[in-house]
């Protein structure tokens, strides 16, 4: 079963929506930018596939890079279960309705509902759960599917929203636990360490004599600077380290605030003074 026999080419390049999101793949490994970790998919998939009584060997993945959803083959009692682009939603859902292709499909919670030539047509189930895509984008995530034949067309699901949010969680704590954290020398500065210095109430200020911009140093093979950074001469390099030193004093000092009572305490003593040297 094809979609493309329904708009043709001349149509698609005409589809300025349509083209608007392909020329997001430029750069990008997925649609919409927003690539989904296999845990999660593996997690909805099994979900479907408990729910529906589906094989996984039916499900279909028609979204990628530089190709068009609708120009893909679909093997009769293929159901279609990924992530599209969320930016053409309503138009996908209504082009598997109109084909007779089944589908369960990610899309964002807050705009569930806002197909209006399709919610009547295909169930929406709602999840208490927000998900981090493989570009940092943490996204309240539900699902729209056909699936659902007994004319249900919302529904929210606890025991999968709190699924997805376990499952979120604990890629986000072993992701943060295999970051490195890296430690440059003296003579190199980057935006990042210009900010903790600025956390932590410590001026600094570089002139542009003293430093030229580099993207890595040598001993960092292909990894480079986050953001890029600057390779400081021998003056720079000590003011740098004169400062990471006062700002590191202020982030492990604590530093107690008077309450409200002993600033009036204060207070009382300055007015004392201040009457006895009149």
């Amino acid at each position: 079963m094809r979609l493309k026999s329904q708009m043709s080419l001349s149509e698609l390049k005409q589809d300025e929506n349509y083209s608007a999101f392909v020329d997001k793949f430029k750069t990008h490994a997925t649609t919409d930018d927003c690539v989904t970790p296999p845990e999660i998919y593996d997690l909805v998939a099994d979900y479907v596939t408990r729910r529906y009584g589906i094989d996984k060997s039916h499900f279909m993945r028609p979204f990628w890079p530089k190709r068009d959803y609708r120009t893909e083959d679909y093997p009769e009692g293929c159901c279609v279960v990924d992530n599209p682009p969320f930016s053409i939603l309503s138009k996908i859902i209504k082009d598997y309705l109109d084909a007779g292709i089944e589908f369960f499909l990610f899309a964002p919670t807050m705009t569930l509902m806002s197909g209006r030539a399709t919610r009547m047509r295909c169930n929406h189930i709602v999840c208490h759960a927000s998900i981090t895509y493989a570009n940092g984008a943490k996204v309240p995530t539900s699902f729209v599917t056909s699936l659902d034949k007994d004319g249900t067309i919302l529904e929210s699901d606890p025991a999968l929203s709190k699924a997805l949010e376990g499952r979120d969680k604990e890629l986000q704590s072993a992701n943060k636990a295999r970051m490195p954290k890296y430690v440059y020398p003296d003579n190199v500065i980057h935006a990042a360490k210009v900010q903790w210095f600025a956390a932590h109430d410590t001026p600094y200020k570089l002139n542009a004599r003293d430093c030229v911009p580099i993207s890595k140093l040598d001993a960092m093979g292909g990894k480079t600077i986050f953001g890029g950074g600057l390779l400081l001469g021998t003056r720079a390099a000590a003011e740098r380290a004169a400062a990471e030193r006062a700002a590191a004093e202020r982030a492990a000092a604590i530093k107690w605030k008077l309450s409200e009572r002993e600033l009036a305490m204060v207070a009382a003593i300055d007015e004392t003074i201040e009457r006895e040297e009149r």
